[in-house]
């Protein structure tokens, strides 16, 4: 995985912590995320839980920031990336990164897989903007960045910011 700097181009303004900016990684409260405990809903996850990940395996979370944002929004049919991808319809953050490793990475991106913001998806048929909204998000923070299973899709989870690694 990439550090998230690597993006940020030269005078790139850089989100307060803890502004509605600064959320960039996130799911939708009610999203379920695989863990050593099994499949649960991202809310009732805590600092220290064991998480599943793409390229980690279980890892322990460091921190889980519960949060209240009007944030653009993205729903993904199921199935829509790929076999039972997501394995049901879901809402997302547009600007949370999904893990595309199939012909999609290939065809758009012209690698075999790449991080990709949830809107870039966006077709208007399985994939589409369906405007800002109020809602509860859940960022889970773990000591670096990692790819996580969430309702089946292999998504994006951040590192701490530099200013709040203790």
């Amino acid at each position: 995985m990439e550090p998230k700097t690597v993006r940020r181009g030269a005078g790139a303004r850089v989100p307060r912590p803890g502004s509605v900016d600064a959320i960039h990684n996130a799911l939708i409260a009610g999203t379920e995320v695989f863990t050593l405990d099994g499949t649960l809903p991202v809310e009732v996850l805590v600092p220290g839980d064991r998480v599943i990940t793409r390229d980690a395996g279980a890892v322990a979370l460091r921190e889980v920031r519960h949060r209240h944002a009007a944030l653009p929004l993205v729903r993904l049919r199921a199935g829509s990336l790929g076999n039972a991808r997501p394995d049901r319809d879901l809402v997302m953050p547009a600007r949370q990164e999904i893990l595309v490793r199939d012909w999609r990475a290939s065809a758009l991106f012209g690698r075999a897989q790449a991080l990709v913001a949830a809107r870039r998806l966006c077709d208007g048929e399985f994939v589409s903007e369906i405007g800002t909204c109020d809602v509860s998000v859940v960022e889970l923070v773990f000591d670096a960045p990692h790819i996580v299973y969430a309702d089946g899709l292999e998504v994006a989870a951040g590192a701490p910011c530099p200013a709040t690694v203790a």
